[in-house]
């Protein structure tokens, strides 16, 4: 794959889910790409399907038709093993509710995914090194979850999802517990993580500072995704 090719091709993807005797339609059709080094962010309202939409572009559901593909890959096609390598190697996740492991501190909890790869030690520390500076958290290595603000949590799982260097950056609404404020600092963050590493980044979100500062919202609707041109225009929150 080139660099200029797309790194995620979505077409026409679509999934039912059923709850008793009710069929929920959460896409219907729904088509993207996003090149390396983009920062696309995709807007629509709670329950418009832009987390079911992340979770079939990273292998965790599978739609009723269409197709994902991740690095020329067809993701719904792939055998579990060729999906774990997929997810361990070339997909980060950063969820909305941070995922951080309680009992270990915030080098531990960036480290795990490195040691599931089976890093060495020594390139281990200075991965986690690297990417504590780059979320601005360096000198909050030792400290447990329990002991960061909310923002510092998030930008630990920001660092996590990056430990093993992935293409592909999925983040479901990253700020949707944080206050304003806070959350203004995340877009940033992604910004420089979008251009430093060469990441594509795929944020769901509706929060306006977000949608202000991505190179392209895309806007879901009624399971279809229509491209806005632009982000909007946005004000930032007051300090």
């Amino acid at each position: 794959m080139s660099g200029s090719d797309p790194m995620v091709v979505v077409d026409g993807l679509t999934t039912t889910y059923r709850t008793g005797r009710t069929e929920v339609r959460a896409l219907r059709g729904a088509s993207l790409s996003a090149r390396p080094g983009e920062l696309v962010a995709i807007n629509g309202r709670s329950g418009s399907g832009k987390t079911t939409l992340l979770n079939l572009i990273g292998g965790l559901d599978v739609p009723d038709s269409g197709t994902a593909r991740v690095d020329g890959r067809d993701v719904g096609a792939l055998a579990e093993d060729d999906l774990l390598s997929l997810r361990r190697d070339v997909i980060g996740f950063v969820f909305q509710s941070h995922g951080l492991i309680p009992v270990l501190s915030a080098a531990e909890n960036v480290e795990v995914p490195l040691r599931l790869a089976r890093r060495p030690a020594a390139e281990r520390a200075e991965r986690v090194r690297v990417l504590l500076s780059l979320v601005g958290l360096r000198e909050h290595a030792e400290q447990r979850p329990y002991e960061l603000s909310g923002g510092q949590r998030q930008r630990v799982a920001i660092a996590r999802a990056l430990a093993n260097r992935p293409r592909v950056l999925p983040a479901d609404e990253p700020t949707g517990r944080l206050d304003s404020e806070t959350a203004a600092t995340i877009m940033p963050l992604l910004r420089a993580v979008v251009r430093g590493e060469n990441v594509t980044a795929l944020v769901a979100t509706h929060d306006r500072v977000l949608l202000g500062a991505a190179d392209r919202v895309l806007n879901l609707r009624d399971g279809v995704i229509a491209e806005t041109g632009g982000p909007p225009e946005f004000s930032p929150p007051p300090h």
